[in-house]
């Protein structure tokens, strides 16, 4: 098989299996107009393919979707000029795979498909070498956006640092569980007498008053419990308290203090450490921010996903919520995942507070997994995403 013939699919990862698997020296996409007008796009996918380490011959032929006689021709002439051809057929409009099933049956060309329950390549008609072929491929979360056309930034996260930082994370989510009422005032406290100082390389040595202004004229003072159990896992260090007076204190780096300045942070690394923990994962990146290049007439849109990992083929998407679960986040979460992972991609939201009945049954319709507070609380975070990746949630 010189020349692989694939029938172009809205989800990105349809179009990249098979030719990442076989490696033909050519692959044709039949695809609609938009795709096979978006020089950008089209320049995407062939970056995609050089950075798996390869260089194919990429053609785009533009097709409709809806006429199985305008596709039959087309694929009629695609192999009298490359008669050492093949067909994959996991993906495609309707029509495209009626004409592929005409095509086959009249030529001879082999076709196959791919079956994500099982992970296996199928011969669907004289495609031998496909038959219960197992997809060993491996796919870093930066793939999965660059096969779909996105591009992953820098986030809030510099996930290079993480890994010195595990086994300060458990610690830290204890911490906050024990004040998880308190929480937002503790972190507002911590912003007001840590300000960021504009121009300035952020200080790590802090003084200030014991009580201080809050949100919307309140007054917030210090929680000395708080700020104790912080100097005890070492985020803070020489912590001074003046009761009703004033507070002092050393953050231990500018990574501590971004995020015990940030009320989100320590669900988010906690998740990502129980990605870790779990081993199921190639890939896990936490703060994922993915620009949409050319969507919906806008130059781009960019999305942050909380907690992304890749397991082989499989992307989870997970979103981090401190407050109650709402309808516009599992939305959200549900076009990041259809957008960028395809039928096969996993998502969860995993929240510090009860899920409501609600919430639970517009995640199902979704296909959005739940973990909330009684999760979190019986140490369960590990165990249901090993249910969700193996299909038991």
């Amino acid at each position: 098989m010189d020349t692989l013939i694939e029938l172009y699919d809205e989800r990105a990862i349809e179009n990249i299996l098979a030719p990442d698997l076989f490696r033909p020296a050519r692959i044709i996409y039949l695809c609609p107009t938009e795709m096979a007008q978006n020089r950008k796009h089209q320049d995407k996918l062939r970056d995609f393919f050089r950075r798996r380490g390869w260089e194919p011959e990429v053609l785009f032929l533009e097709t409709s979707p809806f006429k199985a006689d305008r596709i039959l021709r087309q694929l009629q002439g695609i192999a009298q000029k490359y008669p050492d051809c093949a067909m994959d057929v996991t993906g495609g409009s309707d029509a495209a795979l009626f004409a592929a099933g005409i095509f086959s049956s009249q030529t001879g060309i082999p076709a196959f498909t791919y079956s994500r329950k099982k992970n296996r390549f199928f011969d669907i008609s004289g495609a031998d070498f496909a038959e219960d072929l197992r997809c060993t491929l491996t796919y870093s979360v930066e793939d999965f956006f660059l096969m779909a056309g996105g591009t992953l930034l820098p986030g809030r996260v510099d996930n290079a640092l993480l890994a010195k930082y595990l086994k300060d994370f458990d610690p830290f989510f204890r911490c906050f569980l024990r004040f998880r009422r308190q929480w937002n005032r503790i972190i507002t406290y911590i912003q007001r007498i840590s300000p960021s100082e504009y121009g300035k390389a952020p200080s790590l040595t802090v003084q200030g008053n014991y009580t201080v202004k809050g949100e919307h004229g309140s007054r917030v003072s210090a929680n000395e419990q708080a700020l104790r159990s912080l100097e005890q896992i070492g985020f803070l260090q020489d912590l001074t308290i003046v009761t009703g007076q004033s507070v002092s204190f050393r953050f231990r780096d500018r990574n501590i203090r971004s995020w015990l300045r940030d009320v989100g942070s320590v669900l988010e690394l906690y998740t990502y450490k129980a990605c870790i923990d779990s081993g199921l994962f190639n890939d896990v990146i936490s703060s994922a921010v993915v620009r949409w290049d050319d969507v919906l007439g806008h130059a781009s849109v960019s999305n942050e996903i909380d907690v992304m990992a890749s397991q082989g083929v499989i992307p989870l998407f997970l979103s981090c919520k401190a407050t109650e679960i709402k309808t516009e986040a599992l939305n959200e979460l549900a076009i990041l995942r259809d957008r960028f992972g395809g039928k096969g991609a996993k998502a969860a939201i995993i929240t510090t507070e009860p899920c409501i009945a609600a919430a639970r049954h517009r995640a199902e319709k979704l296909d959005i997994s739940i973990i909330d507070l009684e999760d979190l609380r019986n140490c369960q975070l590990v165990q249901c995403l090993t249910d969700i990746m193996s299909g038991q949630a």
